[in-house]
């Protein structure tokens, strides 16, 4: 676990395989609620003793978030770890395939829970994953999980590796990839969701599969975009 900003760290899990053999680096965010809130825990990663004893020093873990219906991986084990916190899920998740309780789905207004902390707004349209987007206010930080990525270049070897540049998964800079640009079949919905994002004031961006910028943001997630919003 590494701070990234105040009240808000980073945690670098074990890779994940994903459809036709594809590993992905993983990574999940936790944020402390002001006034005794909790943790807010943003893509939980594998639950190891490490990350277990890393966690118990900083508070009890009050919020679990799957951010898009790909990033579930881990979240039954954490809800039986902590069985007090309350599990949010984007739309499209079930429980059958998180193969835990969902106590609530996340919509385009912050849970009270943590509203005035942290901000957030659905990206519609696509056909692979419907993806909440969220902004930590006090750090200027967007956590993004799917919708951009930035692996580095030499993650793959072989064909995967070809495929990772074509599909711009291994870009240069942080970038949509290709198959979420093509399942966009709601343009005029995703640009909204978009629009939201791009009017936060960020600086810093988080993103689930790439390394994080502590910088920049805003541009980075112009460049991102731009191929749906011109």
């Amino acid at each position: 676990m590494s701070p990234f900003a105040p009240d808000l760290w980073l945690v670098d899990g074990p890779a994940v395989t994903g459809a036709a053999g594809f590993r992905f680096p993983t990574r999940m965010a936790v944020v402390r609620l002001p006034d005794g809130g909790g943790l807010w825990v943003w893509s939980p990663v594998a639950l190891t003793p490490e990350v277990r004893a890393a966690i118990d020093a900083l508070g009890p873990v009050r919020h679990l978030v799957a951010p898009n219906a790909l990033h579930h991986m881990f979240l039954a084990e954490w809800a039986a770890f902590w069985p007090d916190a309350v599990v949010h899920a984007a739309p499209g998740l079930t429980e059958a395939v998180a193969r835990t309780t969902l106590h609530r789905t996340l919509g385009d207004a912050p849970d009270p829970a943590w509203a005035g902390t942290l901000d957030q707004v659905i990206v519609r349209g696509n056909r692979i994953a419907t993806e909440v987007v969220f902004f930590h206010a006090a750090s200027a930080t967007i956590l993004v999980t799917d919708l951009v990525q930035q692996i580095p270049q030499d993650w793959y070897r072989g064909w995967r590796s070809v495929v990772a540049r074509l599909d711009l998964m291994t870009a240069p800079v942080p970038s949509v990839p290709r198959k979420f640009r093509l399942a966009t079949t709601d343009r005029a919905a995703a640009r909204e969701g978009v629009r939201r994002i791009l009017d936060w004031p960020a600086e810093r961006l988080v993103i689930a599969h790439g390394a994080p910028l502590e910088a920049g943001a805003r541009d980075a997630l112009d460049r991102a975009f731009g191929w749906l919003m011109r």
